[in-house]
C-alpha cells in the first residue's frame, strides 16, 4: 500500500496560515516578478482564474471581485513544506518527497486502521501548520494519485465523486462497483503520467476515461505509445510498477532565470542581471557539492508585447569544470556579449549550468596548459559571509549595487518593505 499526502492550494494555504483574514476570499499567489498565477484558492478558481494566467488579465477581478494577488515568498513555503513533510512521515516507515507539497508514504501493508490513521495525520498537519491536506491510499502509486484527486474533488466539487470519500480515499476499502464508478467519472487526462498530447491521442482511439484506459491491453499501450503508458495501465489495473525513490535523483542542471521588472534595452543592465543569475546558480552549485562543465546563457523579448522578437542563446564549455563564482560570471558575460543585439526590449534572461559532476571528482585534460587555481577556500569564505550577513554582502562587481539600481531589471519584490513579522522571519509585502 502507498499513500499520497498533498497540500491543498499549497502556496495560498501557507499565506493563509499567517494571515487568517484571507480565509474564505479569493486569493492567488503569483510567480516571480508577479508574472502569472501559480497557486489559486478554491474561491479564485470559482472566479475562473486559470493556472499560469498572466497577472495583467486579473486586474479586473482584483478591482471588481475582491481577488487578492500575493507576491511569492518561497523561503516561507520551503519552511512550511519541511514541517508538513516531517508530520506526514508519521503515517508510515518510508517516505518519498515528490514535490514541495506532495509526499508518497510506502510500506503501509499491515498498518492497522490505515484510513483512521490517515485522518489523524491529516488533522495533525492542519493543527500544527495550518495546511489542509488530502490523502489517497492505494496499492500502486498511480492509484494513490487518483485517490488523492478523488479526495480533493469530492470536497471541492460536490457531486463529482461520492461525498464520503472527501479528504481521505482508500482504494482498498472500495467495492468493485465503486472502483468502476470512480474510474468511469475520471477523464483519462487526469491520470498521473497522461499528458495533454497523449490524452488527445487516446481520445482519437476512443479512450476517454480512466476506466477505458484501465481496460486497454498493456501491450497495446506499449506498442501504440510507450512503455511509460504501459506502466500506467498496469498500475491502474492494480499491478505496482513503481517503487518509492528514497534518494533524490542527481541534478542534471541548475538554472537561475528571471523576468525583468521593466524591459531592458541596453547592455550594461543586462550584464548586471546575468551576473546576478550566474552568482545565484554558482551558490546552488556549491550547496549541492557539484561543479559545472558547461554554461548556457539566454535572453529574449516578451511574447506578449508588440514589436520585434528576439531569442538567442549561447553555450560555453568550462575547462576545467568549476563552481567558482568568478569563473561562471565571466563565462556568462562572455556568452551574453556574443549574442546581444541592440534595439530590442528584452523581458527575460537566465543562466543554466549543465554537465554537472561531483566537486570531489575532477577529470584532467592533457591539452589544458594553464594551471588550475583552487578557489574553493575563497568561495567557502564568501558563502559564509553571505549566509551570516545576507545575500549579496560579498559579490562580484558586475552584478552592480542593488541599492543604487535604477535600470529596472531587478524583481519588484526585492524592493518591498516587510508587511509583518513572525517567529520564522519577515515576510515581504504583497500587492493586491
Amino acid at each position: 500500500m502507498f499513500a499520497l499526502i498533498d497540500g491543498n492550494n499549497f502556496y495560498v494555504s501557507c499565506e493563509r496560515a499567517f494571515r487568517p483574514a484571507l480565509q474564505g476570499i479569493p486569493v492567488v499567489v503569483l510567480s516571480n516578478n508577479d508574472g502569472c498565477a501559480i497557486s489559486r484558492s478554491d474561491e479564485a478558481k470559482a472566479l475562473g482564474v486559470k493556472m499560469g494566467q498572466p497577472f495583467f488579465q486579473l486586474r479586473d477581478l482584483v478591482e471588481h471581485k475582491g481577488l487578492v494577488c500575493l507576491s511569492p515568498n518561497f523561503e516561507l513555503y520551503g519552511d512550511m513544506s519541511d514541517r508538513m513533510m516531517s508530520l506526514a512521515a508519521g503515517l508510515g516507515p518510508t517516505q518519498e518527497i515528490y514535490s514541495i507539497d506532495e509526499s508518497f508514504i510506502g510500506d503501509l501493508d499491515g498498518v492497522r486502521d490505515l484510513t483512521r490513521r490517515a485522518f489523524a495525520i491529516r488533522a495533525r498537519i492542519l493543527k500544527w501548520t495550518g495546511i489542509p491536506t488530502c490523502v489517497g491510499l492505494a496499492p500502486t502509486k498511480t492509484l494513490a494519485k487518483l485517490c488523492n484527486h478523488v479526495a480533493k474533488d469530492s470536497e471541492r466539487k460536490p457531486g463529482s465523486y461520492p461525498a464520503e470519500l472527501q479528504r481521505v480515499c482508500n482504494w482498498a476499502e472500495l467495492s468493485d462497483q465503486q472502483r468502476t464508478d470512480i474510474l468511469g467519472r475520471t477523464p483519462a487526462g487526469e491520470i498521473w503520467g497522461v499528458g495533454r498530447r497523449i490524452s488527445a491521442q487516446l481520445a482519437e482511439q476512443g479512450v476517454l476515461t480512466a476506466l477505458d484506459l484501465a481496460r486497454l491491453p498493456a501491450h497495446a499501450a506499449r506498442d501504440g505509445w510507450s512503455v511509460v503508458l504501459e506502466r500506467t495501465v498496469r498500475e491502474l489495473q492494480g499491478v505496482s510498477c513503481m517503487t518509492l525513490e528514497l534518494a533524490p535523483a542527481a541534478k542534471k542542471q541548475i538554472a537561475c532565470t528571471r523576468s525583468f521588472g521593466h524591459p531592458i534595452t541596453t547592455l550594461p543592465p543586462l550584464i548586471e542581471a546575468v551576473s546576478e543569475f550566474a552568482t545565484r546558480a554558482a551558490e546552488k552549485l556549491r550547496t549541492n557539492g557539484l561543479r559545472a562543465g558547461a554554461l548556457h546563457v539566454f535572453a529574449h523579448t516578451s511574447p506578449f508585447r508588440p514589436g520585434r522578437r528576439f531569442y538567442e542563446t549561447a553555450v560555453l564549455q568550462l575547462q576545467p569544470p568549476s563552481s567558482d563564482t568568478k569563473a561562471l560570471v565571466n563565462a556568462a558575460v562572455r556568452g551574453l556579449r556574443s549574442i546581444y543585439q541592440p534595439g530590442y526590449q528584452l523581458s527575460k534572461a537566465g543562466v543554466m549550468l549543465q554537465d554537472l559532476l561531483p566537486a570531489d571528482v575532477q577529470q584532467g585534460d592533457m591539452l589544458f596548459k594553464e594551471p588550475c587555481r583552487d578557489q574553493s577556500k575563497l568561495m567557502e569564505a564568501m558563502d559564509r559571509v553571505n549566509a551570516r550577513f545576507g545575500k549579496g554582502t560579498v559579490h562580484v562587481a558586475s552584478t552592480g549595487v542593488p541599492e543604487q539600481d535604477e535600470s529596472g531589471w531587478r524583481m519588484r519584490q526585492e524592493r518591498r518593505t516587510p508587511r509583518y513579522t513572525t517567529k520564522i522571519g519577515e515576510i515581504p509585502i504583497a500587492r493586491a
